[in-house]
């Protein structure tokens, strides 16, 4: 899921770079925010999770922090400041934010029931 105001700057981001994608940066340098790039300039590989779209961009991370956040709702949201020095945001003076919650006993029944989400591209 992301945030009205995180659609409005991924569609402003996108008319300038064109396509998109994100990857839940785990730590280091950028600290763990979602990290936007254009699509296809980070390699995701089998140890990568996708856990879907968000504003028409895929959105990843890495299979060790999905096992960490698989019962949290994720929200994808805009605050002011700077963004990871690599992700396309960092310009504007804003970045992107993950915002969680834990998700219910009926919801995490759902998920189990969907399945595992797809690994890899």
């Amino acid at each position: 899921m992301a945030s009205p105001a995180a659609l409005a700057l991924i569609e402003r981001l996108a008319a300038r770079h064109g396509p998109l994608m994100f990857h839940q940066s785990g730590g280091c340098c950028d600290g763990s925010a979602p990290m936007c790039y254009p699509l296809g300039e980070f390699l995701v590989g089998d140890s990568d999770v996708r856990l879907g779209e968000i504003g028409g961009c895929p959105f990843y991370m890495s299979a060790a922090q999905f096992d960490y956040w698989k019962h949290t709702q994720l929200l994808i949201d805009v605050v002011p400041g700077r963004g990871g020095m690599f992700s396309l945001e960092g310009p504007e003076g804003l970045r992107f934010l993950t915002r969680s919650r834990v998700f219910s006993d009926a919801e995490l029944a759902a998920l189990e029931a969907a399945g595992s989400p797809i690994r890899g591209q």
